[in-house]
């Protein structure tokens, strides 16, 4: 977990302690990518369409079990409800959640007074389980 400032830049810090995290866990990088890209969505929509925690800061936190990834972004709520959008061809925005509910296994919102949490659970594979992802790359 990392607590970020409330600013544009945290989006590039997010995605870089995430990524090194997951590589160093051995995560494949198809994997990573998506995680990378999920966090990027539900953290930049945070900053455009909600409040900082109390703090000043927003939260971005990821759990890692044996073959998911969860990854959350905690700020201090809006007037609206995350969702997903269904954009025109012509918007400029309103894809964010949608690429989230696409590349995801689930999403979701949870809310403890203040703060609003919004989570995404994406598959994780390890690079090599039993040795056959490994061989199979090797062999590639």
């Amino acid at each position: 977990m990392v607590l970020l400032p409330y600013a544009p830049s945290s989006v590039a810090v997010a995605r870089q302690r995430l990524s090194t995290d997951l590589q160093e866990n051995g995560v494949f990088s198809t994997a990573i990518d998506d995680a990378v890209l999920v966090v990027s969505e539900l953290l930049s929509n945070a900053l455009r369409h909600a409040h900082p925690l109390p703090s000043g800061m927003v939260r971005v936190a990821w759990l890692r079990s044996d073959d998911h990834i969860e990854v959350a972004v905690s700020d201090g709520g809006a007037a609206t409800e995350p969702r997903a959008g269904r954009p025109t061809l012509s918007s400029l925005g309103g894809r964010g959640l949608g690429i989230v509910e696409y590349v995801a296994e689930s999403w979701g919102v949870r809310h403890d007074g203040e703060t609003t949490t919004v989570w995404a659970i994406l598959p994780a594979p390890a690079q090599s389980m039993n040795g056959q992802v490994a061989a199979l790359r090797e062999a590639g």
